[in-house]
């Protein structure tokens, strides 16, 4: 069995930083394909960044140039490092491990950007 679980969410101010961990366990090969999502209040999952084929990474427009993806193969640990946030970054932030023909998706994290 596969479970992921996000951790690192909270509050902070806007422009602040905040860094998110997600941890795969179980019958986990690799985690080269993982990536994060998030869900705003009242909207639909929206893709933030994932690593592709090739040791890159796709980040969505809105977060490109704020926020970082990376990951330790060997604690199966892929991180989010998110700086300049803003306050419609504020989101259920979740991590992703695409298995065919299954998508494991971890709990979520709450991050909130508010004065």
């Amino acid at each position: 069995q596969v479970q992921l679980m996000e951790s690192g969410g909270g509050l902070v101010q806007p422009g602040g930083s905040l860094s998110l961990s997600c941890l795969a366990s179980g019958r986990i090969f690799n985690i080269n394909d993982m990536g994060w999502y998030r869900q705003a209040p009242g909207k639909g999952r929206e893709f933030v960044a994932r690593f592709t084929s090739g040791s890159t990474t796709n980040y969505a427009d809105s977060v490109k140039g704020r926020f970082t993806m990376s990951r330790d193969n060997a604690k199966k640990t892929v991180y989010l490092q998110m700086n300049s946030l803003k306050p419609e970054d504020t989101a259920v932030y979740y991590c992703y491990l695409p298995a065919p023909p299954s998508t494991y998706w971890g709990q979520g994290t709450q991050v909130t950007v508010s004065t």
